[in-house]
Parts: structure tokens; C-alpha cells; sequence
């Protein structure tokens, strides 16, 4: 992981919160610290291996929560340790391979649901809950759910959290009480939900909203929405992926997609300071070696008005996003050139968010090539921004680079080498103390 500082760091004429940016090198194992503005190193950690799918969870006062895959354990990790911290002041066992990662809204309870790691199958059924708070030191606690690579969410309040889990085939939300899942034995008991609410099979992406207890979910038919109900769910509306009206900042048309109507989104992220969640729509072919021909759509909406709209990012491999302080920033991979992709985070105006810059990224030994999946053994961009600042930071998979840009005019500011490669895009989180990023409660 990297650390980045940047102190006095100045964009648009706006003075920036003091940042760290972390970023994973999950393949070495290693973690880097880099001051951003001389580009020159200060730390590196070495035997620390990120679950990529589970990614960076965001808590409180800055500090950053990640599954170490090879450690089977839940770091907390503190990017501004230099102020007389530990760098790592939490360290919890848990079982692994890591799929997905969430919060309670106050940060103090973590679920950590297990995948299929390097097997092709699902075939862990183990879930962990944590509490960072127990007395005399953390308290964790592994039981059995079931196998199917499940998405995870922790509803508050803080005095009767519940677990929603997130099943597939046959789909389903599944609630628990966390704090009756902490007060289980040893031995890995089998555990059975409080209540059941019916889903899709095909679920993929969540997203919780600590405002409302509603979760969401992306299915092929849509957004799948529920709402806390006492220690039930009950489901509301979907949202449909082809949003109130299909037109795009770049004025270009939506609508049917290689034949597919509208596509689908595989991923949810919220953005709690703007009352709105976002995802990327794909559609096109669905073989995977046909992915320079997918169609991709930044799609959002307005949780309290109930608005949903999308716009066109251009077709390839678009996946994550990240969040500055004015833009929703997306990397598009694509044989013809990658690009970093700026699009209004504010989306309520009366046509939506539009695309403000499309921005060359340079391009990378070992990407995705035409004919080939785009998944397996090949390299990848990560890209990373707080809500609070205008930097937006993406890697250059196999290089060992990040590149840093200013969202809001979409200048280049500068790129920050690491010691390791950062095979397959690495992971990154750019962090400012109190930027609210911890409202988005699961892992990204």
C-alpha cells in the first residue's frame, strides 16, 4: 500500500485537506509510503496481501480497513501514523478468502464474507463478525451461512445491528443479529437468519444507506431495494438500469446496447454527502473476449427524489469508480487507448451529470488485448479520490506508477512511482481525515 501526503497541496485555487493515498500491491505483498509532491518514498511494509475484492473499507478519523488474504486477518491501518500512531493499530483474525467487507455506521461492527480465493468453485460458507470495540482487545467470531460468494451489509443502530447477507442461487437477503452472531462458541457453529427476503439469483454489487437502513442490490432486472423493517426487511421499488430518460452528457443516445436492453450494473457505490448511488451499465455482447465491444453507462440515483438517470462513457472495460470533491472519476481500458473518464458528481440539474474530461492515460504493458478476457493475467487500473479534494489517482498496472490528476479542470499534476509493480492495477484509497467517505459502509 502507498501513503501519499500532500500538505500545503493547492488545486483550482482551493486548499486541499492534508491526504494520505494508500495503495495495495496485493501480488507483492507490500505496502508503500510516497510524499506526492517531491514523488520520493518513505515507507514500505512488506507481507501485507490485499483482497482485492474486498477492497479498502473506509472508518473513521481516516483509518482504512482491508482483508489480508495470505494473513486470514482484518487490518485497520492508520494512514497518518507519523502523528505518534501505529501505522497498524488493529489486527483481527478472519476467515478467508476474503469476498466482501462492511460497517456498521459507526465503524465499531465488521462482517467479512468469504469466496472462492483461487478455486474456480464457491466452497467457504464461513462468515466473520468483529467487534472493534470489545473489551480487553477485539473480538471476532467465525460461523457457517453458506457457500455462494455473498455480499454482506450491517444495518444500524449501533445498540441492534443487523447483518444482511447477500445470497445467490437461490438469491435471497438474509438477516441476522450481529450482536447474537458475537455471543456464538467456538467451532464455527452453523447459523440460520432471523428472516429471509426473496431476491434474484443473479445478485452482484451492494450498497447501504446508514440514512434511510436501505439496502441495494444489482440484479440483471435492476437495482433491488429493502428497507430495515424492526429486525426484518421488507422490499421496496426497484430502480430500473435504464434510468428516467437515457440521454448522456456526451450527447449521445442509450437505450438497447449490442442487443441487450440497457445492460446491466455489477457494482454499487454510494456517495453519502450527495444522497446518491452510483454504478457502471454494461451491456453488449456478453463473451468476455468480446469486451472492446461492451458499452459502458455511468449510472445514478437520487435516493430522496427518486431520480435516475445514466450517461454514455464510451465502449471497453469500465468498472470502479472513485469520488473527488466535484467529479465521479472512471478509468476506461480500450485497444484504441485507456482514458480517465470526469463526469459531475452533482447530479441535480435538470438534464444530470455530464462528462467534463476525457484524459489519456498512459498505456501499459501486458492490458487487456482484443480476443482475449479481460480478467486473468493481464494488467489493470485502479483509480481512488476523497470526497473532500480534487486529486484523483489512478494506476498504471505492471509499471509501478500512479498518476495523479486534478479533477476539476483535469490537469496533470504528477506520478508517483512505487517499488513494486503493481501487478494487476494494485488497489487504492486516497484518504483525508474527516472527507465523510466512511457514510459509503462497505468495501471497495
Amino acid at each position: 500500500m502507498i501513503i501519499i501526503f500532500f500538505k500545503r497541496f493547492v488545486t483550482q485555487g482551493v486548499p486541499m485537506p492534508q491526504l494520505r493515498l494508500v495503495a495495495a500491491d496485493q501480488v507483492a505483498g507490500a505496502v508503500h509510503v510516497h510524499d506526492p509532491q517531491e514523488g520520493r518514498p518513505i515507507a514500505s511494509l512488506t507481507g501485507r496481501h490485499l483482497s482485492e475484492h474486498a477492497g479498502f473499507l473506509r472508518l473513521r478519523g481516516g483509518r482504512v480497513a482491508f482483508v489480508d488474504d495470505l494473513a486470514g486477518a482484518l487490518v485497520v491501518l492508520d494512514p497518518f501514523a507519523g502523528e505518534g500512531r501505529p501505522a497498524v493499530p488493529v489486527t483481527v483474525p478472519v476467515a478467508v478468502p476474503g469476498e466482501h467487507l462492511a460497517a456498521d455506521p459507526t465503524g465499531r461492527f465488521l462482517a467479512v464474507s468469504t469466496g472462492c480465493g483461487r478455486s474456480p468453485e464457491p466452497w467457504s460458507d464461513l462468515l466473520t463478525v468483529v467487534d472493534l470495540a470489545a473489551a480487553p482487545q477485539p473480538r471476532a467470531v467465525r460461523v457457517r451461512t453458506r457457500t455462494g460468494e455473498p455480499g454482506v451489509a450491517v444495518l444500524g443502530p449501533a445498540d441492534d445491528p443487523l447483518l444482511v447477507v447477500r445470497e445467490r442461487m437461490p438469491g435471497a437477503l438474509a438477516v441476522h443479529r450481529l450482536t447474537g452472531l458475537l455471543a456464538a462458541g467456538p467451532g464455527c457453529p452453523a447459523v440460520e437468519p432471523s428472516a429471509r427476503l426473496p431476491l434474484p439469483d443473479d445478485g452482484h454489487g451492494d450498497a447501504a444507506d446508514p440514512a434511510t437502513g436501505r439496502v441495494f442490490t444489482a440484479t440483471e432486472d435492476g437495482v433491488a431495494v429493502a428497507v430495515r423493517d424492526g429486525r426484518s426487511l421488507t422490499a421496496g421499488p426497484s430502480l430500473a438500469w435504464h434510468g428516467d430518460g437515457d440521454g448522456d452528457g456526451d450527447g449521445r443516445e442509450g437505450g438497447r446496447e449490442g442487443g441487450r436492453e440497457g445492460g446491466r450494473g455489477y457494482f454499487l457505490r454510494l456517495d453519502p454527502a450527495r444522497r446518491t448511488l452510483w454504478s457502471t451499465v454494461r451491456g453488449g455482447p456478453p463473451e468476455p473476449d468480446q469486451w472492446p465491444r461492451w458499452t459502458n453507462h455511468a449510472w445514478w440515483h437520487r435516493i430522496d427524489e427518486g431520480r435516475t438517470g445514466r450517461l454514455d462513457l464510451g465502449p471497453g472495460l469500465v468498472f470502479r469508480l472513485a469520488l473527488s470533491r466535484t467529479r465521479a472519476a472512471f478509468t476506461r481500458i480500450h485497444p484504441s487507448g485507456d482514458e480517465l473518464v470526469l463526469v459531475d458528481r452533482d447530479t441535480t440539474g435538470p438534464h444530470g451529470p455530464r462528462v467534463r474530461a476525457r484524459l489519456p492515460l498512459p498505456p501499459m504493458d501486458g492490458a487487456p488485448r482484443e480476443g482475449c478476457t479481460p480478467w486473468d493475467g493481464v494488467q489493470r487500473r485502479a483509480v481512488a479520490a476523497s470526497p473532500a479534494a480534487d486529486p484523483v489517482a489512478v494506476s498504471r498496472g505492471g509499471h509501478g506508477e500512479i498518476h495523479l490528476y486534478d479533477a476539476s479542470c483535469g490537469a496533470f499534476l504528477r506520478t508517483v512511482t512505487t517499488p513494486t509493480p503493481l501487478d494487476e492495477g494494485g488497489h487504492l484509497a486516497l484518504v483525508a481525515k474527516d472527507d465523510g467517505a466512511e457514510g459509503d459502509t462497505i468495501g471497495r
